[in-house]
């Protein structure tokens, strides 16, 4: 049993999403466990399709209509699955804040953008009317925006992409959440915005004392930021681990073609970049065996056969699903692992 300061602030057990098609039940995510420790980041990352986002929307209770989840999701030690819709949606407006990827259509155009922070402070947490608004300015100052007592009364199409996404991150922080999500959070950003949104959020999860999730489809954006990195394909796990370990001595095949796509700094100009051959599995003709058998170059017969059980190597907590791993890597120094983070 979990002690009051170990207990996970989120853990999913044997989660799968399914949705209903003309062709039968589509299989969105299958068997998807994990847990996030109090003030502990983890990574999600993963090709467009992988299921990253459908994960943190049924996490969130916000998923398409027609969707069902099965399995456990425990938020602070409550099954989520087991609350009335209300009761859920109270919980999670209190103990979670998220910040979506594209902040131009997540804030409302007609509105001004302190009464959008305020609003879940109100709803959630009973907040006055004089409270919430100063508590908006508060965290308009804390996310780096320049004079927030004007700014509490401007639009959002005064603002830039950058500044719009950290009023975002703003609004979800007030109700000082325990959990924040950033789902794909700087995918809509140029490159320096993104670096400074990323580094913003490391930022309040550190001084905040916060767990943090990091969707991405982008791994350099979870290497040196997450404590853990869990790597989706084809809406299974098939690789989950501590980051270090992980991007060190990655076991599974996708994982390795992840890794080999990303540019490195020593590489020539103009250098032709890897790619990963084929497409994602069609959910609606989903492979029997591994998802990604049809795309592996080391696949044999039973890799599309038989889907492949979690197995653990060395490290008793990193764990992937092949039936043949990439061989496992001496055992690094201390302080190598800790230059890979």
């Amino acid at each position: 049993m979990y002690s009051e300061a170990t207990r996970p602030i989120l853990s999913c057990a044997a989660m799968t999403c399914e949705m209903d098609s003309v062709s039968g039940p589509l299989q969105i995510l299958q068997d998807i466990n994990f847990t996030l420790a109090p003030r502990r980041a983890l990574g999600i990352v993963g090709e467009s399709g992988a299921g990253k986002s459908m994960l943190v929307k049924a996490i969130m209770g916000i998923a398409p209509k027609g969707l069902k989840t099965m399995g456990r999701i425990e938020l602070e030690g409550q099954d989520l699955l087991a609350l009335k819709p209300r009761d859920r949606a109270r919980l999670i407006g209190r103990k979670v804040g998220i910040v979506f990827q594209n902040p131009m259509t997540s804030l409302n155009p007609f509105v001004q953008i302190g009464r959008q922070i305020e609003e879940a402070g109100c709803i959630h947490m009973g907040l006055s009317k004089a409270e919430a608004r100063s508590r908006a300015i508060e965290l308009l100052s804390f996310v780096g925006l320049p004079d927030p007592e004007d700014c509490y009364d401007y639009y959002p199409h005064q603002f830039s992409g950058g500044m719009k996404q950290r009023i975002m991150i703003a609004a979800a922080l007030i109700c000082q959440p325990d959990l924040l999500i950033a789902d794909e959070a700087t995918t809509a950003l140029d490159v320096t915005v993104q670096k400074e949104v990323l580094d913003l959020l490391q930022t309040i999860q550190a001084e905040r004392q916060m767990s943090m999730i990091l969707v991405s489809h982008n791994l350099g954006v979870v290497a040196g930021r997450t404590d853990e990195i869990l790597v989706l394909y084809g809406g299974n796990v098939v690789e989950y681990g501590p980051t270090a370990e992980v991007f060190r001595n990655p076991r599974h095949r996708y994982t390795e073609a992840l890794l080999s796509a990303m540019p490195a700094m020593d590489q020539p100009a103009h250098t032709r970049l890897r790619t990963i051959p084929g497409q994602p599995p069609n959910l609606a003709n989903r492979p029997a065996g591994c998802p990604f058998a049809p795309r592996c170059p080391s696949a044999q017969a039973i890799c599309h056969e038989v889907m492949p059980p979690m197995s653990a190597g060395i490290h008793p907590d990193h764990r992937f699903a092949c039936h043949f791993p990439l061989a496992e890597l001496p055992r690094p120094a201390q302080q190598e692992v800790a230059h890979v983070q």
